[in-house]
């Protein structure tokens, strides 16, 4: 593998942001620091580039094997890769659902030979699987994934009994979807007394409400409480739910973790108008003081992550009525933009960007030698210029489904190069392909 030399970068890691030169040997980081002198393959002038750790999705919807019309993980990972994203953690509502040891294993051979980026992927739970699920490896697959509320697919886990057992016995981490399913299928009803089949969208955070979300959440902890389960709860999307987690102490001592996305960050209610059925999602996004409240508490530390929950479908999919549109938006190739507008705007640290995007999901999934800028650890590297305007089009857009929210919008950012375990996989708006990505493994 080629060895790089990365010069007179801002490099931004571990709360700071310092100059600094990285030499990249054999997929890992070799030296950090000042007038690095050493012979390398290929030398990068980094001058006015901003150098992150790559950011880590633990929250994405690659729909292979079974729904490859919509997107594979050959046509994501490139995304991702393109964005600043280095390492994906991939959900079980594929079909067939991911929910045998078999099946799982798969999963891992597809994203071996196609996926530029590093992989791993959640192994499903359902109101029968419990054998199969406690048979999950700790050491090479990320977390156990529960639907406490349906989504998109069929794995709504509502046996008590089950939720109970899963709770007590799991080994690893478990990652939870919390919408209350009674909360929906009421508020559902009336929606549709109101309006028959013509529901509009902006009713979508109405029957998918606080309340769907907060019960759920709270019986998510409860349990977890109760059996003392490493429990991370994803998407929150309600200033409620900021309630039900700790920021007193240190992330590597939490038991119950915080997941937000993206797309909860940036729109709010009034944006259906604009996006229609586009942005439908579960979680629904919400009013406005849910967004400032999600961003608050990811200043405050009660919100650990930033994700995506990256969803495609195709775009004649997305034109149906309310009720017939599926759930879900593309996101993985902007996530990093989006969060650097924030930055822009002043409302977050780049430093703690970098922390929320990179540091944390490495700290609560305990990936191994990534994460970090560190020597010795995998080189996941991201070069951005915080000054050079990125607009998004069709043409640079890498999803199969090929639209996104934002064709037509201008990011201040713009992703210049991205390394995957050493490898320089895009630069400049060419991808080599030469080196997929590893398997993502774990001190657990």
């Amino acid at each position: 593998m080629k060895s790089i030399l990365i010069k007179n970068a801002q490099l931004v890691n571990e709360g700071k942001t310092t100059t600094a030169d990285v030499l990249v040997k054999d997929g890992r980081i070799a030296q950090i620091g000042q007038g690095i002198e050493a012979e390398a393959d290929e030398t990068i002038d980094a001058t006015g580039l901003h150098l992150l750790p790559g950011a880590i999705d633990d929250q994405v919807h690659f729909r292979e094997p079974g729904l490859t019309h919509k997107a594979r993980i050959e046509t994501e990972a490139r995304a991702a890769v393109a964005g600043g994203t280095t390492s994906f953690m991939e959900m079980p509502n594929t079909v067939p659902n991911t929910v045998t040891q078999e099946l799982l294993e798969d999963k891992y051979k597809i994203a071996a030979e196609t996926s530029l980026a590093n992989y791993s992927f959640y192994m499903g739970a359902t109101n029968d699987n419990l054998a199969e699920v406690l048979l999950t490896n700790p050491n090479t697959v990320c977390g156990i994934k529960i639907f406490m509320g349906s989504s998109t697919g069929n794995m709504l886990v509502d046996n008590e009994g089950t939720l109970e057992q899963i709770f007590a016995k799991a080994r690893l981490p478990i990652a939870v979807h919390c919408e209350d399913e009674q909360t929906i299928r009421d508020n559902m009803a009336i929606y549709e007394e109101k309006y028959g089949e013509d529901i509009p969208i902006k009713c979508h955070p109405e029957i998918r409400n606080e309340t769907a979300c907060f019960k759920s959440s709270f019986l998510a902890v409860k349990l977890a409480e109760k059996h003392n389960t490493r429990l991370h709860i994803l998407h929150i999307s309600t200033e409620e739910e900021l309630k039900l987690f700790r920021n007193d102490i240190p992330l590597e001592q939490k038991r119950i973790t915080a997941e937000v996305c993206v797309h909860h960050l940036w729109f709010d209610k009034e944006d259906y108008d604009t996006y229609g059925t586009l942005i439908k999602c579960n979680p629904a996004v919400k009013e406005h003081r849910h967004k400032e409240g999600l961003l608050q508490g990811l200043l405050e530390d009660k919100l650990d992550v930033i994700a995506t929950d990256h969803a495609p479908h195709t775009w004649e999919e997305k034109q149906g009525k309310y009720k017939q549109a599926p759930s879900g938006v593309p996101l993985v190739q902007h996530s990093v933009q989006m969060i650097l507008e924030f930055v822009k705007q002043g409302k977050l640290p780049i430093e703690k960007v970098v922390e929320k995007m990179a540091h944390a999901p490495a700290i609560l999934f305990n990936v191994r030698e990534r994460g970090y800028i560190r020597e010795g650890y995998w080189a996941d590297l991201v070069l951005v210029d915080l000054n050079k305007p990125y607009t998004v089009s069709k043409d640079n857009t890498y999803y199969l489904c090929n639209w996104s929210p934002f064709e037509g919008h201008t990011f201040s950012s713009t992703i210049t190069h991205t390394f995957v375990s050493g490898h320089l996989a895009f630069a400049n708006g060419e991808f080599d392909e030469s080196k997929k990505g590893e398997r993502l493994l774990f001190d657990r």
